[in-house]
């Protein structure tokens, strides 16, 4: 297989078992105002009314979307089993949600106002082509909102995380590792900004928010172990990495037993010139 290809067999397969895993692990979280990353997302948008979700997963942020009477909104996904969770809300009843790749969007030209992405662009391959389809979708004019990982915020339970994770990697044989996911330049304005230039966006406008998923280390582990790392360790080296991080993050529990953990995002939007 191409490693597109081999990149997205491993996602369809990793939402197949965890169809839920991004909206479980972020729907949640919340920047310091009180927003989650998707609400975030979806006020960036607040004026478009046919809008395109690419990587909706379950549709979350579909259904945020959903609030504002008379907009059309559409959705793709790699995903058959997330897509299905999706198609299950009500308020999805009338979206058109689509099943395949955003390399190759089943839209006609000009379909859209405004295409938004949660977690999801950073791991697309093909990513000139990405481009190119959302430019083809959108009328001019038109917005692309993202919103990508910007890793952990310092001195917190997520770094401590990572740090763990890491190491466990390490450790295990190359058949427990995930492929490369995405083109590292979909976590950068500038890398961004060398993608979507040539398929006609202005300079990309990026901000960072700090988004809070403190609680009781339950629910941290719960979090921070969605990532896609997690997906083919076997589950005696999960169960340790569980352990050392429970034990790891001691010191850094309150009284009340809320563990801080913090993780920045990068939120990414550009106009179709």
């Amino acid at each position: 297989m191409t490693t597109t290809a081999s990149q997205e067999a491993f996602l369809q397969e990793f939402h197949a078992e965890h169809p839920t895993v991004t909206a479980e692990a972020f729907g949640r979280g919340h920047a310091p105002d009180g927003r989650s990353s998707y609400e975030i997302l979806h006020d960036r948008v607040a004026g478009s009314m046919r809008v395109l979700d690419l990587g909706c997963g379950d549709g979350l942020l579909l259904e945020l979307l959903a609030r504002k009477a008379g907009r059309e909104l559409a959705g793709v996904d790699l995903s058959a089993h997330s897509l299905a969770l999706a198609r299950r809300r009500p308020a999805l009843s009338e979206a058109q949600l689509e099943e395949g790749r955003v390399q190759e969007l089943p839209f006609a030209d000009d379909s859209f106002d405004a295409c938004v992405s949660h977690m999801a662009l950073m791991l697309m391959g093909e990513i000139e082509q990405v481009a190119s389809e959302v430019a083809r979708v959108l009328s001019p004019g038109g917005v692309l909102a993202c919103v990508v990982g910007g890793g952990a915020v310092g001195g917190e339970a997520y770094e401590r995380f990572l740090t763990l994770l890491r190491r466990t990697i390490q450790e295990t044989p190359a058949s427990q590792r995930i492929p490369a996911l995405g083109d590292k330049r979909t976590r950068s304005r500038e890398g961004l900004d060398e993608v979507l230039g040539p398929a006609g966006f202005t300079a990309v406008d990026w901000e960072t928010v700090p988004i809070d998923l403190s609680g009781p280390v339950d629910q941290v582990w719960a979090a921070v172990s969605s990532l896609y790392d997690l997906g083919p360790l076997d589950r005696a080296t999960v169960e340790r990495l569980r352990k050392s991080f429970f034990a790891d993050v001691r010191d850094l529990t309150a009284s009340d037993g809320r563990v801080p953990c913090g993780f920045k995002i990068h939120l990414a939007t550009a106009r179709l010139g």
